[in-house]
C-alpha cells in the first residue's frame, strides 16, 4: 500500500499516514471534499479584500505588507501543518487565509497591468481543476507507478531549477529566454503548468487511498490543505503563462 499512497506533493506523500492513531472517527472522501470547499472559500474571502484594498488605491504599496504577512506567514502554516498533522484543522484555515493575502495582492498587481488576467487564472485553475477529477474518477488517467515516478520525477526537477535560478540570481545570472515571453519561455511555462496539473492527479488518488486506510478524521484538513498547496502552485504558474502570452501583444 505504500507505493500506492506516493505522490510528488510534499504535502501528500504516503509517510504521512504512517503512526497515526485511528479513532472511531474516519477520514471520508466527502469530509475531504467538504472541507476543501472550506478552505476555498477561506482564501478567496482574505483575495477579495487584499483585491479591493488595491484596487482602491490602485498602489502596490497598499497591499505589500500583506503580500509579505501572507507568504511568510501562509509558509510558515505549510511547515506547522506538515510536521504536526494533527494540528491542520486550525493550521490548514490560517494557510488558506494567509495564501489569499498573498494572492490577492498578486493578482491585483497584474490585473492592473494586464485587464481581465485574474479571472482568467481563476477560470482556468478551476477548470483544470474539474476537467482532471472527471478524467481520474473516470479512469481516463491511470494512476500507475510509472505515471507516479514521472510526475515526482519532474516535480523535483521543476523545484530545484527555481531554487536554482533563485540562488544565481544573487550573483547576477538570469533566465532571461525562459522567464520571457519568447516562444521558449512560454513553451517553458506550458511544460510547468501541465504539471502541476497532473500533480493534481496523485493528489486525488492520495486522498482517496487515505480515506480507504480509515485514517483518522483530522487527515481530511491536512488532505484539503495539501490539495489547496497545488491549487495555489498551479494558479500561480497558469498566473505567470498568461503575462508572458499577454506580454508578446
Amino acid at each position: 500500500m505504500a507505493q500506492l499512497m506516493r505522490t510528488s506533493n510534499p504535502v501528500l506523500n504516503e509517510k504521512r499516514f504512517e503512526g497515526l492513531a485511528v479513532g472511531d472517527e474516519r477520514m471520508t472522501l466527502q469530509g475531504t471534499v467538504n472541507k476543501t470547499g472550506l478552505l476555498l472559500l477561506f482564501a478567496m474571502a482574505s483575495a477579495a479584500w487584499t483585491w479591493h484594498l488595491f484596487m482602491q488605491q490602485h498602489s502596490a504599496a497598499a497591499v505589500l505588507p500583506y503580500l509579505w504577512i501572507g507568504t511568510i506567514g501562509g509558509f510558515v502554516c505549510a511547515l506547522v501543518t506538515v510536521f504536526k498533522k494533527e494540528w491542520s484543522p486550525v493550521t490548514a484555515p490560517a494557510y488558506a487565509v494567509l495564501e489569499g493575502l498573498a494572492l490577492g495582492g498578486i493578482s491585483a498587481v497584474f490585473e492592473l497591468r494586464f485587464p481581465g488576467i485574474a479571472i482568467q487564472a481563476v477560470s482556468l485553475t478551476f477548470g483544470t481543476l474539474l476537467v482532471l477529477l472527471l478524467a481520474y474518477r473516470s479512469g481516463l488517467i491511470p494512476v500507475t507507478q510509472n505515471f507516479r515516478l514521472g510526475i515526482v520525477a519532474a516535480t523535483g526537477g521543476i523545484m530545484v531549477f527555481y531554487l536554482l535560478q533563485f540562488g544565481l540570481g544573487f550573483f547576477g545570472f538570469h533566465f532571461t529566454s525562459i522567464n520571457g515571453s519568447g516562444p521558449i519561455g512560454i513553451g517553458f511555462s506550458l511544460i510547468v503548468v501541465g504539471i502541476a496539473a497532473l500533480n493534481l492527479v496523485l493528489d486525488f488518488d492520495f486522498i482517496e487511498n487515505g480515506a480507504r486506510m480509515g485514517a483518522p478524521k483530522y487527515m481530511e484538513w491536512y488532505g484539503a490543505f495539501g490539495l489547496m498547496v497545488t491549487l495555489v502552485w498551479l494558479y500561480l504558474e497558469i498566473l505567470r503563462l498568461l503575462t508572458k502570452i499577454r506580454g508578446r501583444d
